[in-house]
């Protein structure tokens, strides 16, 4: 008997129709012999929802509350599957993030999962139940309700997977899987029948909306593969894990775009030591999430410093940044949100020379200019003007002739 550990994202759920179509997904993998733990998101939209109603009451909800509020969907979500599993004749109990022993730190909104301890969930499966928990939240020491932050449901499902030795994480979605590039950009696009972690991991962190960087970081270190499929039919779905054939890690294999990046650039900055610390430290106690950083060749002892957070974060490092720059005697201290990311991405590139000569004359064919380049072993990304992002996926996934092996 195998244990497989299921996640229906909020589109699976969104009514009572896809309900019951989740729960006869569930009940088939229960039927095939395998003991199922299944983490349920919010149905459809209600987290916006719930985050909605709160900014109605307050122009800024205190941290604790929200949380708690924005739990709430999930939970909704795990009662009222485990009822319709009931309904079928199947034995099936739900578990909010606390009763599943999901614990965190405390760091509201945003929470990080410091173990769990799954003995509730193992005492439901040994008496036969269908255990349903609530993604997306978990519990502190001081017994205060969390959330994981955007793509918590997906940390909550590998994170189980790994605490319970399942064979598998399945992730259920409306797409068929991960594609090689977005299909609302390229309409021949095709799912990838499987990926290596690594090349996830890129993707994911610079665009890619369907798994969350987290979970894909949990999948391989504790070596889970993860199924990544629709919910609505039987495609085969992406699978996502370390054994990648040698032949599908020749290439760049896939190409994702970002549109929210925020840039800072402080001029005329010092160059001596402690200054990048100086304003860098104060954004990682802010929570504000660095990305690329480019600082110029020093002229006369002076060098202009840039860097790139989430677009939804450029005001308040903004904030941060303006006093720290007039104080380290920073000419100048200016932000621009009208940027964007491509990155092409493939394990062939750690042995490979080529990739970023094409990657920059494709770009300059069409006259997109570049302003900021970072790379990885497997990744090249391009900072360029956000309304040229569409053009430039389309062109690089020409020029790359990106197809499913």
């Amino acid at each position: 008997m195998s244990l497989i550990v299921q996640k229906y994202g909020g589109t699976s759920v969104a009514d009572a129709g896809c309900i019951k179509n989740v729960a006869r997904r569930i009940a088939r993998t229960k039927d095939e012999g395998n003991q199922v733990v299944v983490v349920a998101s919010a149905m459809g939209d209600t987290t916006d929802e719930l985050i909605a109603l709160a900014d109605q009451l307050s122009e800024k909800p205190d941290n604790r509350e929200l949380d708690v509020l924005l739990s709430t969907g999930e939970v909704v979500t795990s009662t009222l599957l485990a009822m319709a599993l009931h309904s079928m004749g199947y034995p099936a109990i739900s578990l909010s993030g606390a009763q599943a022993g999901i614990r965190t730190d405390s760091t509201y909104s945003r929470a990080r999962i410091l173990k769990i301890e799954p003995k509730r969930v193992v005492r439901e499966l040994e008496k036969g139940n269908i255990v349903i928990v609530a993604g997306f939240q978990g519990i502190t020491e001081d017994m205060d309700v969390t959330t994981l932050g955007r793509g918590g449901s997906d940390t909550t499902a590998v994170a189980l997977a790994a605490s319970l030795g399942a064979k598998e994480c399945q992730i259920y979605t409306d797409v068929e899987g991960v594609y090689n590039v977005d299909p609302r950009l390229v309409p021949e696009a095709k799912p990838l029948g499987e990926i290596h972690y690594e090349e996830m991991l890129e993707l994911a962190t610079y665009g890619a909306k369907v798994m969350h960087p987290r979970a894909v970081e949990l999948g391989e270190l504790f070596n889970i593969p993860i199924l990544v499929a629709s919910s609505f039919n039987e495609s085969p779905g992406t699978l996502i894990h370390g054994g990648v054939a040698m032949e599908v890690r020749n290439k760049v294999r896939s190409i994702a775009h970002n549109l929210d990046i925020g840039k800072i650039t402080v001029v005329g900055v010092p160059d001596r030591p402690g200054i990048a610390a100086s304003i860098f430290g104060p954004l990682a106690k802010a929570g504000i999430s660095v990305d690329t950083i480019v600082q110029n060749a020093s002229i006369q002892g002076i060098t202009d410093l840039t860097f790139t957070v989430f677009k939804s974060d450029l005001a308040r490092a903004m904030e941060v940044v303006k006093p720290i720059a007039a104080q380290i005697g920073s000419s100048k201290c200016a932000s621009d949100d009208t940027l964007g990311a491509v990155s092409i991405i493939g394990t062939g590139m750690q042995n490979t020379t080529g990739f970023a000569a094409r990657m920059f004359n494709t770009l300059s064919e069409k006259k997109i200019n570049i302003q900021l380049i970072t790379t990885s072993e497997i990744r090249i990304t391009c900072i360029i003007s956000a309304d040229q992002v569409k053009e430039a996926v389309r062109v690089l996934h020409h020029a790359f002739e990106i197809e499913e092996e």
